[in-house]
Order: C-alpha cells, then sequence, then structure tokens
C-alpha cells in the first residue's frame, strides 16, 4: 500500500475543497432528528448535489454509475467532508454503502440500470431487512418466508432493526426461499417495495430517544422474482457481500469524525485544566494511536477491496471489531474530560454516548466478529 499521495490525488483534494468551501455555507438548517420527512428530504437534497458535482458513488465502479475513482481519492473525499462539516449519508447510507454496492456487484444488467442511478441522484432510499426477533446474531437462523407464486415470491415474516424503514422506498430483504435447507442454505436477497400491500413499520424508540430503526411486519407481501438478486436459495453468500461492505467501508468516514472529536477533547481539557491529569492524558494519546492506526487498517482494506473487484475482505472484520471498542473508549474518555457535562441529556456528547453502546451489536455483534477473525484469519477450528 502506497501512503503517499500523487500530484493528480493531491488536485483533487484541493479541487474538492474548493467546492465544499462554497456550498456548504448555502445549506439549509438541519431539520429535527424527529423530524423524519424533514430528514429524508435534507439527505437526498444534499446527495443530489453531490450527483450534480461528480462527487456522487465516487467510487463506485463507471459501469455503476460511479466515477471509478482510486481508493486514494475515495478516501480523500471522506476525509475532506468530514473535516469540512459536509452532511453525513444520513437516511441514505443503506442504498449508499449497503445495498447498491451489492447490487454493483452481484445484480444483472437490468437491476443495476433500475436501482442505481436513483440511489445516486438522491431520488429513492433503501432500508435493511436482516434482522429477525428470534434470530439475534444468529443471522441465518431467519425465518421469515418467501413462496414462490408464478412470477412473484408471497413473503410472510417480521424483521427488526430496519433502518430508515419509515421513510424508505426499498428494503434490502433476507427471506427462507426453501425451509428444508440447512439454515446458511435456502435464502435469497430480495429488493421488496416499501409500498407493497401487506408491510406494517412499526417505529423503535432507541435509549438515545430516536426512531431510526423500525420493527416490519410482512403479511403475504408479493415481491416479483425479478427483484431477486443472485440466484434462488443463494443468498447467504450475496449476504456476505453486503455485510463485507458494511464491516468493510461503510464506517470509514466516522473514522474521521472520531479523529475530529479526540481533537475536541484535546482542546476542551486545556481549557477546563483537565489537561494536567497525566493518566487522562496518556489515555488521550493512546486513543490518537488507536484511531491512526484504524486510518491504516482503512486504507488498507479499501486498498485490498480494489484489488479484489471492489468487494473488502474479511479485514473488515478486524476494523468492526477494534472501531466498535475504540469509539466506545473514546465516548468513555468524554466523560472524564467533561465532568458533569457529559451527563446533559440534552447534550451531543451525550446522545454520541449512547449511540456509541450499539457499536458493538450493530453490523454483526463482536463476538461474531471474533468467529470471523479466528476461523477465517486464523484458522482456528470452529467452537462447539
Amino acid at each position: 500500500m502506497d501512503l503517499s499521495y500523487t500530484p493528480e490525488e493531491q488536485e483533487f483534494r484541493a479541487r474538492l475543497r474548493e467546492w465544499l468551501a462554497k456550498v456548504l455555507p448555502g445549506l439549509p438548517p438541519k431539520p429535527s432528528p424527529d423530524d423524519w420527512p424533514g430528514r429524508r428530504a435534507y439527505d437526498l437534497g444534499w446527495q443530489r448535489m453531490l450527483y450534480d458535482a461528480g462527487y456522487a458513488g465516487l467510487h463506485w465502479p463507471a459501469d455503476a454509475g460511479g466515477r471509478g475513482a482510486t481508493p486514494t481519492q475515495h478516501l480523500i473525499f471522506l476525509e475532506e467532508t468530514e473535516k469540512a462539516g459536509a452532511p453525513y449519508v444520513g437516511a441514505n447510507f443503506v442504498g449508499l454503502l449497503h445495498a447498491g454496492p451489492t447490487i454493483a456487484a452481484e445484480g444483472s444488467a437490468e437491476q443495476r440500470a433500475r436501482w442505481l442511478p436513483p440511489v445516486l441522484r438522491g431520488e429513492e432510499v433503501w432500508c435493511q431487512g436482516f434482522s429477525e426477533p428470534d434470530a439475534g446474531s444468529d443471522l441465518a437462523a431467519l425465518r421469515t418466508r418467501a413462496r414462490r407464486d408464478g412470477d412473484d415470491y408471497v413473503v410472510s415474516g417480521s424483521k427488526i432493526w430496519t433502518s430508515h424503514a419509515e421513510v424508505a422506498d426499498w428494503c434490502e430483504l433476507l427471506v427462507r426461499t426453501d425451509p428444508k435447507a440447512p439454515k446458511h442454505r435456502g435464502i435469497s436477497w430480495l429488493a421488496m417495495p416499501m409500498d407493497a400491500p401487506g408491510i406494517t413499520v412499526r417505529p423503535l424508540r432507541t435509549l438515545a430517544g430516536s426512531t431510526e430503526f423500525a420493527e416490519v411486519f410482512l403479511d403475504e407481501v408479493r415481491v416479483p422474482v425479478a427483484n431477486r438478486v443472485g440466484e434462488e436459495d443463494d443468498g447467504w453468500r450475496v449476504t456476505m457481500v453486503t455485510l463485507s461492505f458494511e464491516r468493510g467501508t461503510a464506517f470509514v468516514g466516522e473514522v474521521v469524525a472520531c479523529r475530529r472529536v479526540l481533537g475536541e477533547l484535546a482542546r476542551e481539557a486545556r481549557k477546563n485544566g483537565r489537561w494536567d491529569d497525566v493518566p487522562l492524558r496518556r489515555r488521550l494519546g493512546r486513543l490518537n494511536a488507536e484511531f491512526r492506526a484504524l486510518w491504516r487498517l482503512t486504507q488498507w482494506n479499501v486498498s485490498e477491496s480494489e484489488r479484489s473487484g471492489g468487494v473488502p475482505g474479511v479485514g473488515g472484520s478486524v476494523f468492526k471489531l477494534s472501531y466498535s471498542r475504540a469509539r466506545q473508549d473514546l465516548y468513555d474518555a468524554a466523560a472524564d474530560v467533561l465532568g458533569p457535562e457529559a451527563l446533559d441529556l440534552d447534550s451531543p456528547w451525550t446522545l454520541d454516548r449512547l449511540s456509541s453502546l450499539s457499536y458493538t451489536i450493530a453490523a454483526g455483534t463482536s463476538q461474531i466478529q471474533r468467529n470471523i477473525v479466528a476461523e477465517r484469519i486464523l484458522g482456528l477450528p470452529k467452537g462447539r
């Protein structure tokens, strides 16, 4: 991995900085966290601005509607947009970071032409229908059933922790198409329109008070067979492609955000006198080293995905495992720096601290990641 920048990459960074400095001051105010229609409109509006400027799907292949940028250009984009305080992908994250890349890698030409351009243009939102109430971390134990009926699947079951379901147009949905097959087989990956009859969405309120997740109940929902990505009963393999994006590259921008937060903590510690606490300074220094190492690991993972055809490898599990812990450690340190302010329920620090607790569960629990690292990287035998 070459960590230096070419003149072309430096020029790309300069153009991006210039564009961000021009457009960010003109953005409308962010809507209330509880205003989901407003948040959807805001996030889609930003995505459209990226599209019009040529930055949408920067790292997607050119034949999928992206710019086919190099891994380094992609990282420069993430680094500069986060440093500039640009909007996050928000409600677009499943389409841009999970479903879209999966369809680009596994979908037919017709599927790519139908679903990818609206994601890039900021016209459609996706949600993720993977987890189920009785499956937990054992995703392959899903029970949502899809029965073939002519040119449709008839889907019944339920999903939970379905991100942005209340404002989504489409759902990347895992279903069991062969109930007699072993649990890692007999699964299919479908694109389900969220306006289909038989779908009920019930928002869930998190510990932080937000409702970005929902329960989704499916009662004889008809989904065209043409909406299946990959072969029937081959959905577990397709799912591994989705999860490799989710764990390998979807958190990239958040590493930059954590490094920014760490800098803010150091400045606050200097202002309020906590900087004189030697153990605290040592703790912040260790976190700085950890996030710098995670950024290098991110660069390696993105470069590796480019060599493997655009799909991240199992190194994403190493990143996810380390990042989840480091993020929690960061906000533990924030409590030491801020003192009583860290308990203020109206403080963004408090909300971020509560949110950090979910990262050892989201995108695969830390226990699952340890199993993947042990079995698929270290070659250790499976546990009993």
